[in-house]
């Protein structure tokens, strides 16, 4: 899945019911690139969180709103409230950490 400009507006994120997994980044970003697999190794099999990667960049909105400063940032909400995040994720464990403990919390 590749970094997509507006998938969800704001509105939409903030009405997602359950965990949602916001990715910003770019195509064309290292960073972005070696984060992609272990992003993609921790949610392997996780049906329940919603992952969406979001193209982020000079005049975009969505990644103001959440405060964006490096590429990739890795911002998890459930039912529109922000839980945690992480910025620049160097490898899966880093990826899964941030997914435990909230993920099943209720």
């Amino acid at each position: 899945m590749d970094y997509t400009a507006n998938p969800l507006s704001l509105e939409q994120i903030l009405a997602t019911d359950g965990l949602l997994l916001l990715d910003f980044g770019t195509n064309w970003c290292g960073w972005c690139g070696r984060a992609r697999y272990a992003v993609d190794a921790a949610l392997a099999g996780r049906s329940d969180v919603r992952h969406v990667r979001v193209e982020d960049g000079p005049g975009r909105r969505l990644g103001r709103h959440f405060g964006v400063r490096l590429w990739p940032t890795l911002v998890l909400l459930r039912d529109g409230v922000e839980l945690a995040r992480a910025v620049r994720p160097a490898d899966r464990a880093e990826v899964e950490a941030l997914l435990a403990g909230v993920a099943s919390a209720p």
